[in-house]
């Protein structure tokens, strides 16, 4: 095996040290095993039960993620009318732990600070349920594009993506979130057995090399964290050096940062020296390599305020701060009839409603005719490279208004109150993926009217249409399009 794979002897002298002699040939043993599928059910579209019994294949429960599944590899879920629905993630079993883990509320203000492509910030996001906000950043603009896409896929309303180094987000957003995932770049020793490539990138550069990027990224995501936060760190890889490694070193460069002790599940193991992170390897359970470890951010104690005149004051700069850079920015509120006229179509609308109210007008904002619908807690004019400022619900045309694709996504069957509904074995809708016009009979049109329709599979959105009394023009965005 070792010489099939061309494991370097430093690094397997290294594991070797790391796990004894025992485990070592357990760990080594493992990649004569396959590769484990993964996907995660999408909590925004339906709950993990709802996913098994819809699933036209058998769904195997990952025992430590909640809304986790294994899927045989000869399966394509990629390639099935769901996953264009959004209503499941693929992804690797282990890697589904970070987000999984980290405690997420409602109304939070989460950052997922190395977020492409996707993966975690869409679980991030499902956790929030529409409320608070989540900063999804990725240094690199090509995998943030790749991020944007997948966060729209799976419905999320309330988000914003960057592609900005950890040191320009944290001049914009000091003590601004209430919980961060940090998963670091790594020199990914976890992901050996099922990417072989990273072999020959651990040879160029190795765990050295990544540990001064991680101490710089968590240094930065310190700044960021309110007291009373929690901050998460993981990566994909075995070497101490990055992961044990780089939690002793915030401690002791930020001693108001304390490890909070993980509890562990079957399969996982504790940290190395370090009490309280976790270690996933691939000879112990049916996934790949991975370290995470949860800290919290205590609260300062006030010497002549109380614990509530901080946080007061705390509020009253947010809030001054705000002021000061929303001047020069167009609130169009009502001054988008078009778009107000469209969403009285909704039925329901997105996260921090009221209960009289669906939409919040002030958080509607355009720019060069494209309408976004704001995060409640987003802050204008940052100066930030954005790929995107919250929910893109549509863009203005020739004063006519075009729901987006986004928006789509972030329906649920019944809110718009014209919409067909196809079955995932009837065939127009791999039809309607791949951009054509749609017949329906005189039954399934009868309660249409002329205009824009959500097309949806077994009730769940895909997109939009025009129904013009005889066919459904395809509006189905060209970049997502079944190939």
């Amino acid at each position: 095996m070792e010489k099939q794979f061309q494991l370097p002897e430093e690094y397997l002298q290294h594991m070797k040290c790391l796990l004894g002699e025992e485990e070592y040939l357990n760990y080594i043993k493992s990649f004569d095993n396959g590769r484990y599928q993964g996907l995660r059910a999408n909590g925004i579209k339906l709950a993990p039960e709802e996913l098994k019994d819809l699933a036209p294949w058998t769904l195997e429960k990952i025992p430590w993620i909640p809304n986790g599944f294994y899927y045989d590899e000869n399966v394509k879920p990629a390639k099935d009318p769901y996953y264009y629905a959004g209503l499941y993630y693929l992804q690797e079993p282990s890697a589904m732990t970070p987000a999984s883990t980290l405690p997420v509320n409602p109304g939070d203000r989460v950052l997922d600070l190395c977020a492409a492509p996707g993966g975690k910030s869409t679980e991030l996001g499902a956790k929030l349920k529409g409320k608070g906000i989540l900063i999804s950043n990725d240094i690199s603009n090509s995998r943030a594009k790749a991020l944007l896409k997948n966060l729209e896929l799976a419905g999320v309303s309330n988000f914003c993506v960057t592609s900005e180094s950890p040191e320009r987000l944290s001049q914009c957003f000091p003590e601004f979130f209430d919980k961060i995932l940090v998963d670091a770049p790594c020199s990914g020793e976890g992901m050996f057995r099922k990417e072989r490539d990273m072999i020959k990138e651990w040879m160029e550069r190795g765990p050295s090399h990544y540990a001064k990027i991680q101490k710089g990224i968590m240094e930065e995501a310190v700044k960021m964290l309110k007291p009373g936060g929690y901050l998460m760190y993981s990566t994909c890889t075995f070497s101490m050096d990055e992961d044990e490694g780089i939690v002793k070193y915030i401690m002791e460069e930020f001693p108001d940062m304390e490890l909070l002790s993980l509890p562990k599940f079957e399969g996982a193991s504790g940290g190395i020296g370090l009490t309280g992170c976790l270690r996933l390897f691939p000879h112990k359970l049916k996934g790949e390599g991975h370290f995470i470890a949860l800290m919290y951010k205590h609260l300062p104690l006030p010497r002549i305020r109380l614990l509530e005149e901080y946080y007061a004051g705390k509020k009253k700069e947010e809030a001054d701060r705000r002021e000061q850079v929303k001047d020069g920015v167009e609130d169009p509120g009502n001054q988008l009839p078009q778009v107000e006229e469209f969403l009285s179509h909704c039925s329901l609308a997105l996260g921090e409603k009221k209960e009289e109210e669906f939409w919040d007008s002030s958080r509607l904002t355009e720019k060069n005719g494209k309408v976004y619908y704001l995060p409640v807690d987003f802050l204008r004019n940052t100066g930030l490279r954005f790929l995107r400022t919250g929910l893109l619900v549509g863009e203005i045309k020739k004063e006519r208004f075009e729901p987006s694709q986004a928006f789509a996504m972030t329906l649920r069957g019944g809110q718009f109150d014209n919409e067909i509904s196809l079955s995932r074995e009837d065939d127009r809708v791999i039809r309607y993926l791949k951009g054509e016009t749609l017949s329906l009979t005189d039954k399934e049109g009868e309660n249409l009217y002329p205009g824009w329709c959500l097309v949806c599979v077994d009730r769940f959105p895909l997109g939009w249409a025009k129904w013009t009394g005889t066919s459904l023009k395809n509006k189905y965005y060209p970049g997502w399009r079944w190939m």
